[in-house]
């Protein structure tokens, strides 16, 4: 059986396609960054030109999935979606103008299967916590082998937090300050017990494509890399000190569009790892999309084994 995912995330929407007769193999990946929920902390509603942007790679994803010839999709949409008060009129807008039924799964769904991804690709030892940091939200599931027994979703990422606390190119040190004090405050109250500190997004797969030299980006290259807390911290003041358009002319590893919203996405990982207690932090490529791919090629199994 092959199978495609779309996930239609704050920040990007990306397409996964992967057979799962025997084992779990990738066929065909690809990322976008749409924005989706750029303006909608102020508005409530997910702009206009966002959602047409969206839609129009959507429709090249569906492309691709009759292109590999999957035998099903599945298209789940995250905080952005879950948040927007115009959100049902961008999901019939896209089942009028596609025919994709998009699925807005909850905070919990979404550690789940980011948690599956992990523990499939990675099989870290012992107690993990993940780290799935995005555009409008920040996820944390905690738990042993496949079996995630704490998860807990912060509301804010690198889209809601770049708008909120850096209105300066680059950041001002209170700036940064805030949205660290901000940041300690909230991952205090979640903070948990673990062995090892797994993140997942396009930040921390970002800084170790800066901090391993690999472009053009690799998937391979990253999933299953370590960064330690000083690499975190140097990419932080270094990219910190920089303006928007020099981090892009300086590292052809920052998208252009991600450029302006790094910063956040640092703290993020660099508070974690602190309050934490972990010096380095395992880097996963893998997350929501590959989680649903895990879960269906679990399934399968499971029904497999039962009608021997």
């Amino acid at each position: 059986m092959r199978i495609a995912v779309i996930d239609i995330g704050s920040y990007s929407c990306r397409l996964s396609i992967a057979d799962i007769e025997n084992g779990l193999t990738h066929i065909y990946q690809e990322g976008n960054i749409t924005s989706l929920s750029s303006g909608l902390k102020d508005s409530g509603f997910l702009q206009k030109d966002r959602m047409e942007e969206t839609l129009r790679v959507l429709e090249e994803y569906l492309k691709r999935v009759r292109e590999f010839k999957a035998d099903a999709v599945v298209a789940v949409g995250t905080q952005a979606l879950r948040k927007a008060k115009n959100a049902q009129d961008f999901l019939n807008m896209v089942k009028e103008r596609t025919g994709l039924d998009i699925r807005v799964i909850t905070p919990q769904e979404e550690g789940r299967y980011s948690f599956l991804a992990v523990a499939y690709s990675l099989k870290p030892e012992g107690r993990f916590c993940i780290v799935d940091q995005g555009g409008g939200s920040t996820e944390y599931a905690c738990g042993r082998g496949f079996n995630p027994d704490r998860i807990v979703s912060l509301p804010f990422g690198i889209v809601n937090l770049t708008e909120e606390f850096l209105h300066n190119d680059p950041p001002l040190n209170y700036e940064l300050e805030s949205l660290k004090n901000f940041l300690d405050e909230e991952i205090l109250r979640i903070r948990d017990e673990c062995d090892i500190l797994v993140g997942l997004g396009g930040t921390i797969t970002t800084l170790a494509a800066l901090e391993y030299g690999v472009f053009p980006y690799d998937p391979s290259a990253v999933h299953g890399k370590t960064l330690s807390l000083d690499s975190i911290m140097f990419w932080l003041d270094t990219l910190s000190s920089m303006k928007e358009e020099q981090r892009i002319k300086s590292f052809p590893q920052i998208e252009p569009k991600r450029a302006k919203v790094i910063i956040p996405g640092i703290l993020i990982f660099y508070r974690t790892m602190v309050i934490f207690g972990k010096k380095e932090i395992l880097v996963s490529d893998w997350g929501l999309k590959e989680g649903i791919i895990v879960s269906e090629y679990l399934k399968r199994k499971k029904e497999e084994k039962g009608g021997e």
